[in-house]
């Protein structure tokens, strides 16, 4: 009798962009994508991208794009007004799984205005004008502090109707904004994330480096917030902008900032990445940590393990933080390809707070990023990523079709299972995650294929352990096992 552990393949990426039919749309263009899942239901996803009907034009609108299996199939919803210029789209969830897109409008001037899904993302009505600018973000406080449900937004200050003020705040779900404040240090191209009392966190790049801001009083809706904190934030390097050979007029990667609201040892640690310059390699994934609130942070960490001099590309870095407290980050890289003509998106993750890595790995094939620009000579500025329990759910950009196209992949995490003598049989015990069903599979050739008819059975777990018993034994039978989850 023997168990054996099997390596995961390669993980399928799934075309978002499609038609009615779930297939590809020839001659368009689709770049930076935005991603949100349902807290509450996590096979619900939305995904919200910049959508060029003809890459010859530099008209786009905001599609958008839903699933209810976990990715498996992707809904096309089309745009969320016809014909309508729209860019640099945001996606967030509340805490009830309602669904947010922060969307760009040019005309009459640079503002943002705000759509909700209470559907999972099949449908979309627009709240209001969500004042804004140029690179907005947002999210939203899901914690259970006074501030659980305000919605924060940041922008930058290249173009929008307040000048240096970039940040504001809603508390009644976007119907109305704050009159737009400034920022200590006024960092731009940032992203936000709520702390695990409700502080807002921000990093952002003012220029010359990375600044953390944070806010505590933000969740007091009575109160104009005040950013107690200010701390330069090192990451190695320099954020670029306008590469002439890569992602020509775009970001190469954004400041990321993530709070661990596990109720495990690295709760409350806040997590910085971004893709910078540095010396060797014309840009690298760096991160750094704070385990004291922001007030100060590691020196940074070089997470591309590759050779500092290969003179490769580790662009589009992203990170998110898992509910149980494990890092996920994601980027495009080039060090497969000496010509740096062909990226694949690379992966790496930590369950001890940054400390330590799991190996980098491809988890998608090359694609030539320089296929079907559109008239505007870039990928858009960002990809993202968001950390379940047991996966990365991972929307990005891709010319698997010999075009621009948004992509989803998850990378589930390993599942780890023991074997026991029970009785006459044998239990199988593995890592779970409640609500999740999980298939086991057994045979007694190990050359034999994998197929649906070695189903021993299907159990949901109601808690962190699955279990599943084989009474089926037969003397000294070799049988094999795998356990997989239902998505």
């Amino acid at each position: 009798m023997a168990g054996r552990a099997q390596n995961p393949p390669l993980p399928v990426s799934r075309q978002v962009n499609v038609n009615v039919a779930g297939q590809n749309i020839p001659n368009d263009a689709a770049n930076e994508p935005s991603l949100c899942v349902d807290p509450i239901n996590p096979r619900r996803m939305a995904v919200g991208w910049r959508q060029f009907t003809n890459i010859n034009n530099n008209f786009r609108q905001a599609g958008v794009a839903y699933t209810t299996n976990g990715g498996l199939n992707w809904n096309f919803g089309g745009t969320l007004e016809t014909n309508v210029y729209r860019s640099d789209p945001v996606l967030a969830s509340d805490a009830e799984g309602q669904f947010y897109y922060l969307s760009l409008k040019t005309t009459p001037s640079f503002r943002n205005d705000l759509w909700k899904s209470t559907d999972g993302g099949a449908s979309w009505r627009r709240i209001a004008e969500a004042v804004g600018g140029d690179k907005a973000w947002m999210t939203i406080d899901r914690t259970t502090s006074p501030g659980r449900g305000n919605i924060y937004q940041c922008w930058s200050t290249a173009a929008n109707d307040f000048g240096s003020r970039i940040f504001s705040r809603s508390t009644n779900g976007g119907t109305n904004w704050l009159d737009p404040i400034t920022q200590p240090q006024t960092p731009f191209w940032s992203t936000l994330d709520v702390g695990t009392n409700g502080e807002v966190c921000l990093l952002g790049w003012n220029g010359s480096g990375f600044w953390f801001n944070r806010s505590r009083n933000a969740t007091n809706g009575a109160a104009v917030p005040v950013f107690d904190l200010t701390t330069s934030v090192s990451l190695g390097g320099s954020l670029i902008f306008a590469n002439g050979s890569i992602n020509p007029e775009g970001l190469l990667g954004q400041p990321w900032i993530a709070v661990d609201k596990s109720s495990g040892p690295t709760r409350g640690n806040i997590y910085a990445l971004c893709s910078v310059s540095v010396a060797g390699n014309p840009v690298d994934v760096m991160f750094a940590r704070s385990t004291n609130g922001g007030s100060t942070w590691s020196a940074p960490v070089r997470l591309n393990t590759d050779s500092p001099t290969q003179n490769a590309w580790h662009w589009f870095g992203t990170l998110a933080v898992a509910p149980n407290g494990r890092i996920d980050v994601c980027w495009n890289d080039t060090r497969s390809n000496t010509n740096n003509l062909f990226s694949e998106l690379y992966y790496t993750s930590s369950t001890d707070g940054g400390v330590t890595w799991t190996t980098n790995r491809p988890i998608s094939q090359p694609f030539n990023h320089t296929l079907g620009y559109p008239m505007q000579q870039k990928m858009g500025d960002y990809i993202q990523i968001i950390s379940l329990d047991d996966a990365a759910c991972i929307a990005y950009t891709a010319t698997f079709n010999g075009e621009q196209d948004v992509w989803f992949v998850s990378v589930d995490q390993p599942i780890i299972t023991t074997i026991a003598k029970f009785g006459a049989g044998v239990r199988l015990l593995w890592n779970a995650v409640a609500g999740r069903t999980y298939c086991v599979q057994v045979k007694t050739n190990l050359l034999t294929p994998w197929a649906m008819s070695m189903n021993l059975g299907c159990v949901t777990a109601t808690n962190t352990l699955g279990i599943l018993d084989d009474s089926s034994l037969s003397g000294s039978m070799q049988r094999f096992y795998r356990v997989g989850r239902q998505p």
